[in-house]
């Protein structure tokens, strides 16, 4: 049904739960207005408030549509069918054993689709263009060969200093040219206003407006125009703010890599935001976040105030 309506997984498992099919508007949540409700943008303002349940008392239920277009009954089977699934999930499951340690953070250097974790009798890492589209050619990947080469790039280069020195060197070596950060600005625009441009033509296509062609051919055409202006905004150079020390003093606690376990290691994962790319065993490249090796104060303006530790 996602595909159908052109849209993610989990968006269609909230269009799901939605009471309106029944015919009733049912507004259960309510912005949390305690301190810690407060989502903080980048430069250190208030972005939104998250959202919380309301209590029973609170709960808004409005009837909208005399002949709704599910029944009660139905509409309480499919719940039940969700609840069942979400239920016997392996994320639901306590005593799932999580095996694989760099699973959300790989793509296909071949096609730039996500590497997905499979199960054939052996743990494999696998390219989604070839699983799902069937568009790439890299075969399966093992989990142990391939996250014993994984390993030991991050423990035996990144913890290097001359390794670290010749990365250095390449990245300082590169031009730098003035409208670098405009340039950057411009992408980073672009990218935001082709996803809304994307969401507009999910819309008409549920208003009826766009057929299902129509809606897959420019879905197409702006998933192309993203991923272009994400590699070249991927290939503009570092900023000036990047304090070299300070990265190899960030990346010295991984020479103790090896005696992690994968807890610890995806922790860390999650704070260097790596972008691995990988196809058949081979490396392509690894891209970190350069905001976390800044020596710069990013929270600026009026009103502004620096994130609590």
């Amino acid at each position: 049904m996602s595909k159908l309506l052109g849209v993610t997984p989990r968006g269609m498992h909230g269009i799901m739960r939605n009471p309106i099919w029944t015919g009733w508007r049912v507004i259960d949540k309510k912005r949390d207005n305690s301190a810690s409700g407060k989502y903080v943008s980048v430069n250190g303002r208030q972005a939104d408030r998250r959202k919380i349940l309301r209590s029973a008392d609170e709960v808004i239920r409005v009837k909208v549509i005399d002949q709704p277009l599910v029944s009660e009954a139905d509409f309480l089977t499919v719940q039940q069918i969700m609840d069942l699934k979400e239920k016997k999930h392996w994320r639901s499951r306590t005593d799932y054993e999580h095996r694989f340690t760099y699973n959300g953070f790989l793509t296909c250097s071949e096609c730039g689709e996500i590497i997905h974790t499979a199960l054939a009798r052996r743990d494999y890492y696998a390219c989604k263009g070839r699983r799902t589209a069937h568009t790439c050619n890299t075969g399966y990947m093992g989990r142990e060969k391939l996250e014993a080469i994984l390993d030991g790039l991050f423990s035996r280069y990144l913890s290097t200093p001359t390794f670290l020195d010749r990365c250095i060197g390449e990245l300082t070596s590169r031009p730098t040219r003035d409208d670098s950060v405009t340039r950057a600005q411009r992408l980073t625009s672009q990218i935001a206003n082709l996803g809304q441009k994307r969401a507009r033509i999910i819309d008409s296509f549920l208003d009826g407006v766009l057929s299902r062609e129509e809606r897959d051919q420019r879905l197409a055409a702006i998933e192309r125009d993203i991923q272009l202006a994400q590699d070249m905004l991927m290939q503009e150079g570092p900023s000036a703010s990047l304090d070299l020390r300070v990265l190899k003093d960030v990346l010295a606690p991984l020479s103790e890599w090896d005696f992690w376990d994968r807890e610890q290691k995806r922790n860390l994962l999650a704070a260097l935001v790596p972008d691995i790319r990988v196809a058949d065993y081979k490396v392509e490249s690894l891209g970190l976040n350069p905001t976390i090796f800044s020596n710069e104060d990013t929270h600026r303006g009026r009103g502004s105030w620096r994130r609590p530790a």
